[in-house]
C-alpha cells in the first residue's frame, strides 16, 4: 500500500471512529433532550438556527476551502486572513445581536430575542476559528482532529443536559452550541497561534479571491436548498409542526454526517494534491462513490421501513407525528450520501466555478419542491415527497457536469451503481416480505430483526455480485502485513 493510501485509510479510520461513537453521543444526548423538552422547543431553536447558518456562511466566505487548496499562503498572509475573519466576525455578530428583537417580532416569539442575541457569540467563534481548523485539516491533522471533536462533544454535551435537568429549557440547547464552538477555537488555535493585524493586507485576500469567491457562492445557494424549508414550515405552518418536521430531517442527515462528511473533509486536502491529474481524480472517486453507494442504497432501505422503531428508539413515543415525513425523506438518503461526496471533488479539481453553478441548479429545484410542499399541499409531508425528488434530479445534473470537468463519460462514471443499485432491490424485497409476512410486536425487537434482515439482504448481495473472495483476500493481505495470523482459504 503507497505511503499516500496508508495517510488516507488512517485519516478515514480515525475519522470514523471519532464521528460513530460521537454519534452514538450525540444520539444519547438528543434523546435525552428530546424527552426533557418539547417539539415547539426544538422548532423555535430550529428558526434561530437557520439564521445563525446563514451568518456563519457569510462569516467563511469560502476561505476555508481556499486556505486549504492554496499550499502557497505563507504565514504572514495566513495572519492577514485570520484578522479578516476575526474583524469581519465581530461585525456580523453585532448586526445579528441587533437584529435579534426584529427576528423574534417576525415569528412572534418574544423567546427568541434572547436566544438569537446569546447565538450571536457562536458568529464571532465560528468566524475566527476558520483559519486555524483549515490549517488543521491542510496538514492532514485527522488524527487530532478526531479525539479533540470527541471529547469536545461528549464534555459539551452533559453540560447541555445538566442544564436541561436544572430547568434551563431550550437554552440548554443554545449552551450546547455555543459552548462546542468556544472551545473547539481555544484549542485549534493553541495549536495555530496566529498574530492580530489591525491593518489587513488586502493582497492576501487577493490572492485565494477567485476560488473562495465561487465556494462561497456555492454555500450561499446551498444554504437557501437546505433550511429555507424550515423558513417557510416556522413562518406558514406552525412551529410545533416544523419541531416534527426538523427532528425527522435532521434524523435523515444523521447517515450524511457520519458516513459522507467523514470522508469528505480528507477528500479535498489528499486530491488537492492531483488538480492538474483529472484521470487519478476521476478513477479515485469512483471508488468512493461505489463505497458510499453500496452503504447508501440498501441503507435507504432500512430506514424507511424502520422508521417508526427508530423514531421511537431516539426520541420517545411522543415523536410519532415525525414518522411519515422520516420515512419519505429516508429514500433520498443513498443519493446524498453519494452526491454529497462530490463537492469536494470540484474543489479538488480547482473549479469551484461549476461548483457553485451544480449548487444554483440543485437550489432552483429544491426550492420548487418546498414551495410545492408549503403552498400547494400545505403540509410537511408534501414538502418531504417535493425536497426528495429534487434530490434525485440533482444527482443527475450534478454528475452530469462534474463528469465534465473531469474530462469523463458520464455513462461510466454511473456504471459503478449497476450492483448498489441490485443490492438496493434486494433490500427492498426482503423488507417488503418482512412486513408482509411477519407480525410481531415490540419497537425493539421489530427494529432488531429489520436490521438483521437489511444486514443478510446486503451480505447475500455481496455474495451473488462475486466480490466476497475479493474482500477476504484484502482481509487477509491486511492481517498479514500487520503480522497478526490469519484462517487458511
Amino acid at each position: 500500500m503507497s505511503s499516500l493510501k496508508k495517510q488516507f485509510v488512517s485519516a478515514v479510520l480515525f475519522t470514523a471512529i471519532s464521528k460513530y461513537i460521537g454519534l452514538i453521543v450525540q444520539l444519547v444526548i438528543t434523546g435525552i433532550l428530546a424527552r426533557l423538552l418539547t417539539p415547539d422547543d426544538f422548532g423555535v431553536v430550529a428558526i434561530a438556527m437557520v439564521f445563525i447558518t446563514f451568518f456563519n456562511l457569510l462569516t467563511d466566505f469560502g476561505i476555508g476551502a481556499a486556505v486549504i487548496q492554496n499550499k502557497l499562503l505563507n504565514k504572514e498572509e495566513i495572519a492577514n486572513i485570520f484578522s479578516f475573519t476575526f474583524y469581519f466576525g465581530a461585525m456580523l455578530a453585532i448586526v445579528f445581536f441587533i437584529l435579534a428583537s426584529i427576528i423574534a417580532a417576525v415569528y412572534n416569539r418574544p423567546v427568541l430575542e434572547n436566544i438569537c442575541r446569546l447565538l450571536s457569540l457562536l458568529i464571532f467563534f465560528v468566524s475566527i476559528n476558520i483559519v486555524p481548523n483549515s490549517l488543521l485539516v491542510q496538514a492532514k491533522k485527522f488524527q487530532f482532529i478526531a479525539i479533540r471533536t470527541f471529547i469536545i462533544r461528549i464534555a459539551v454535551g452533559f453540560v447541555g443536559i445538566g442544564a436541561a435537568f436544572l430547568g434551563a429549557g431550550v437554552y440548554s440547547l443554545i449552551i450546547y452550541s455555543v459552548l462546542t464552538a468556544i472551545v473547539e477555537f481555544t484549542v485549534n488555535y493553541s495549536l495555530h497561534p496566529l498574530r492580530l493585524s489591525f491593518k489587513i493586507e488586502i493582497a492576501s485576500l487577493r490572492k485565494i479571491y477567485k476560488y473562495s469567491i465561487y465556494q462561497f457562492f456555492f454555500n450561499f445557494v446551498t444554504y437557501f436548498s437546505r433550511n429555507l424549508d424550515t423558513l417557510f414550515i416556522g413562518k406558514f405552518l406552525s412551529t410545533s409542526t416544523l419541531g416534527y418536521y426538523d427532528k425527522a430531517y435532521r434524523l435523515m442527515l444523521l447517515p450524511l454526517e457520519n458516513l459522507t462528511y467523514v470522508l469528505s473533509p480528507i477528500i479535498h486536502p489528499f486530491f488537492s494534491d492531483f488538480a492538474n491529474d483529472e484521470k487519478k481524480i476521476f478513477d479515485g472517486y469512483k471508488k468512493i462513490a461505489f463505497f458510499l453507494a453500496i452503504i447508501g442504497f440498501p441503507l435507504s432501505v432500512f430506514m424507511h421501513f424502520a422508521a417508526s422503531e427508530i423514531i421511537y428508539i431516539v426520541f420517545g413515543g411522543q415523536w410519532e407525528p415525525a414518522v411519515p415525513v422520516f420515512k419519505i425523506l429516508s429514500w433520498s438518503v443513498g443519493l446524498q450520501i453519494v452526491l454529497s461526496s462530490s463537492g469536494a471533488i470540484f474543489q479538488a479539481a480547482n473549479n469551484t466555478r461549476m461548483l457553485f453553478i451544480s449548487g444554483l441548479i440543485s437550489c432552483v429545484t429544491v426550492v420548487m419542491g418546498i414551495c410545492y410542499g408549503v403552498f400547494i399541499t400545505h403540509s410537511t409531508l408534501g414538502v418531504a415527497y417535493g425536497v426528495t425528488i429534487s434530490y434525485a434530479v440533482n444527482f443527475f445534473i450534478t454528475y452530469f457536469l462534474l463528469m465534465r470537468i473531469l474530462n469523463s463519460s458520464l455513462w461510466n462514471f454511473f456504471s459503478i451503481f449497476f450492483k448498489p443499485f441490485l443490492l438496493f432491490v434486494l433490500v427492498l424485497s426482503i423488507e417488503l416480505s418482512y412486513i408482509h409476512f411477519v407480525k410481531i410486536d415490540g419497537v425493539f425487537l421489530n427494529f432488531m430483526l429489520k436490521g438483521i434482515a437489511g444486514m443478510l439482504a446486503v451480505c447475500l448481495g455481496v455474495l451473488l455480485s462475486g466480490d466476497f473472495s475479493t474482500i477476504c483476500k484484502q482481509i487477509k493481505s491486511l492481517l498479514q502485513r500487520r503480522g497478526i495470523p490469519s484462517v487458511p482459504d
